[in-house]
């Protein structure tokens, strides 16, 4: 009986389970922090009111993004996301002003369907190219929220760019966990506080509506990898030829995946509405939200849990800028200079040394930038999340696979 030749190459690990990679980059990202917070006395970084304005502002961009995951996995592109988003600040403005929140979550998915819709018949049904259809989407938004808000809206504030308030959801806390994280944050101890106020952010003052938008990530990831009709959305926008060939109903799943997209910006748009920081409706408010939901959603390479990453990044960067300016974001480059020595060591590692040079060259830039300046100016500071976004699309773009038939025409019988 033959000997069994030992392996020549060198020997490769069992790979980690996805959710293991996952809590492994987060815990290696807390630890970077850290460390940051420690050398530059930042204590912004990982404060609790950091954590807390960051789950307020990456909900509007988490619930966008999830309405273009759900879009182009039926094969449709839904750049009209940020008109959507406008239609559903309106909406929930005058159902919440008349009927209380939950009234306003319904006005604000119903107003995002229609918008959706409008988007389906376009290019479903006429088959009208998905980028000149989602920006005309958006121009109406604008132009509709604009006329109702001056025909509603007028007789009551005497402004034709804002509501009158708007009730909001009653805030609470998880007990003993917030309590608990409070306590610790406060001994400033390394790493243990910077989990604390984090951790703190995340179970203090919620509302239902954050609770909404965080579940619906495992949602809708069970009903689109784990259930028949999400297997067939899903089929449309890899092969719509093949799926029509085994029965399934093309336009059918379009239409549903487009009104779903829709439904979910304007739930975005809604928990812009419902912010407590703001609880009406005013002219602009979105601010590109779509448009960074979208960018979420292609650095998530279109899944939920990575999507849900991208959305978090987002939203901490423009809490951490908001709360506390430019010095704060002068601080992150020191954290950038740290990411970029940990990717270099690990393609090091993996024996890819032009990787590994491109990543400490960059460190190199950063922590030169770092150190030459002692301050972001107010101005570049408030661009920080649209610069992160453009970072990370550049870095993550090889990595990405979209849907196959995203953004092509479909007609019915192409296959014959």
């Amino acid at each position: 009986m033959a000997e069994r030749k030992a392996p020549t190459g060198p020997l490769r690990g069992r790979r980690l389970p996805g959710w293991a990679r996952s809590a492994l980059v987060v815990a290696i990202g807390i630890a970077i922090l850290a460390v940051t917070v420690t050398l530059t006395g930042q204590v912004q970084l990982t404060s609790s009111g950091t954590a807390q304005a960051a789950v307020r502002l990456l909900l509007p961009i988490l619930l966008a993004g999830l309405g273009g995951l759900w879009s182009e996995r039926a094969g449709v592109v839904n750049i009209g996301l940020e008109g959507m988003m406008i239609l559903g600040t309106w909406g929930a403005a005058w159902a919440g002003y008349q009927w209380g929140p939950w009234a306003a979550l319904l006005g604000g998915i119903v107003f995002g369907a229609l918008g959706g819709l409008l988007h389906a018949v376009a290019t479903v049904t006429f088959a009208v190219n998905h980028i000149v259809s989602g920006v005309a989407i958006t121009l109406l938004g604008l132009g509709v929220t604009k006329y109702l808000a001056s025909l509603v809206f007028v007789p009551i504030t005497s402004n034709p760019r804002e509501s009158p308030r708007v009730e909001g959801f009653t805030e609470f806390s998880i007990p003993g966990l917030s309590q608990g994280a409070a306590a610790l944050e406060d001994q400033q101890r390394v790493v243990v506080s910077d989990v604390a106020g984090l951790l703190g952010g995340l179970v203090t003052d919620l509302t239902p509506l954050v609770v909404i938008g965080f579940a619906l990530v495992p949602i809708s990831y069970y009903l689109l990898w784990h259930t028949r009709f999400g297997l067939r959305l899903r089929s449309c926008g890899e092969n719509p030829v093949a799926a029509e060939s085994l029965g399934v109903n093309v336009y059918r799943y379009k239409y549903f995946g487009v009104l779903i997209s829709g439904g979910l910006a304007g739930l975005g748009g809604a928990a812009l509405v419902l912010n407590p920081g703001q609880l009406g409706y005013l002219e602009g408010q979105t601010g590109g939200r779509g448009y960074i939901g979208l960018a979420a959603m292609i650095f998530g390479n279109w899944r939920p849990a990575g999507l849900l990453a991208g959305s978090a990044l987002f939203g901490y960067v423009d809490g951490l800028q908001l709360r506390a300016g430019g010095e704060a974001v002068h601080a992150l480059l020191y954290t950038a200079t740290l990411i970029a020595v940990v990717v270099a060591v690990y393609w090091v590692a993996r024996r890819a040394w032009v990787p590994a040079a491109v990543a400490l060259g960059a460190g190199v830039v950063v922590y030169a930038v770092y150190w030459s300046i002692d301050t972001v100016p107010r101005e570049f500071a408030s661009y920080a999340p649209q610069l992160v976004t453009l970072v990370v699309l550049a870095v993550a773009a090889q990595y990405l696979r979209p849907p196959a038939t995203a953004g092509e025409e479909y007609r019915r019988g192409e296959g014959d």
